[in-house]
């Protein structure tokens, strides 16, 4: 999701099919706005039926307790698991306009990091106004949160959820600054190959935060490794977060545990997690964190649940 600029692929909508207009509620109250991205848009004050087009916009509607409104949703939405009963309309990258409109919103909810351009130009000409957020970072997921919740009158609960996310991490920072070093970190996200994340990414700011140092730190957000050359990093910890199934998770430990010249597997600081809790940026980000701090510095944080 990260650093997916939009695509403005316009001449797409040239060759679109023509869609029927939403029966939206013209004289419903509407309010002008400028979103987190800087759009001045126009929405409803109170909107009823909301669609949302990225598994973590999905995540923070139910945080706010406002899923009563959302009507659809896009694949690989799984968290809460109540979610996956809704309507889906298609992956945040390749949404399908026509599912949006049949579900007649007053309100879509994206993210300027993969949805494209391109959609969200002819969901607005049909009279579908889409707010959209950024979030690249703790922070701008916490403003995310703030914006979404004062969108859906959920503005006292978003500001709970960002000011317990805030405390939580400042105790991770309290406890990393006694810690006498920063071990050297190595996650891994793909399988084959063996990809993992450099500097401009949510999980390289987790390893940071929580007293670690990125072994991947890069300009490229997504580098590729040899085993040979992760065995050369010398990683004191290794973390395997990745979509792919659980069994496959377990294949991959048990391959590195065949090198103990690596001090991550000498040490049996091997860890697998899922990967929506590095990179999906929503309440559980500061999960993550603790997650990442528990692995690294397992004496400082091992009374975290």
């Amino acid at each position: 999701m990260r650093r997916v600029f939009w695509i403005g692929l316009l001449l797409g909508m040239l060759g679109a099919p023509l869609l029927p207009a939403p029966a939206l509620a013209t004289d419903a109250p509407r309010r002008a706005i400028v979103d987190p991205v800087g759009r001045q848009i126009t929405v409803p004050a109170d909107p009823k039926r909301v669609v949302a087009l990225a598994p973590n916009v999905t995540e923070i509607i139910f945080a706010l307790g406002r899923q009563d409104r959302l009507k659809g949703i896009t694949r690989f939405s799984d968290y809460p698991p109540q979610a996956q009963i809704l309507p889906t309309v298609g992956s945040y990258v390749h949404l399908d306009t026509e599912r949006i409109a049949a579900l007649q919103p007053d309100l879509c909810i994206g993210i300027k990091d993969g949805n494209p351009l391109a959609v969200v130009e002819q969901l607005q000409s049909l009279g579908i106004p889409v707010f959209a957020v950024n979030p690249v970072d703790l922070e701008t997921t916490m403003l995310s949160i703030q914006a979404i919740g004062d969108l859906l009158g959920a503005k006292d609960t978003a500001a709970g959820i960002v000011d317990d996310m805030r405390r939580r991490v400042e105790r991770v920072n309290l406890r990393v600054t006694k810690a006498p070093t920063r071990p050297l970190v190595f996650v891994q996200i793909g399988v084959s190959p063996i990809v993992s994340v450099g500097t401009n990414t949510f999980i390289n700011e987790l390893i940071t935060l929580a007293g670690g140092t990125n072994a991947a730190a890069g300009s490229n957000p997504y580098p590729r490794f040899s085993v040979e050359q992760v065995i050369t990093l010398a990683p004191e910890v290794l973390v395997i977060s990745s979509m792919a199934r659980a069994t496959v998770f377990e294949q991959v430990k048990a391959e590195w545990m065949k090198w103990p010249s690596i001090p991550a597997v000498a040490r049996g600081a091997i860890f697998i997690a899922p990967t929506n809790l590095f990179d999906r940026p929503t309440p559980r980000l500061v999960d993550g964190l603790e997650v990442m701090a528990r692995y690294i510095h397992p004496r400082l944080f091992k009374d975290l649940p």
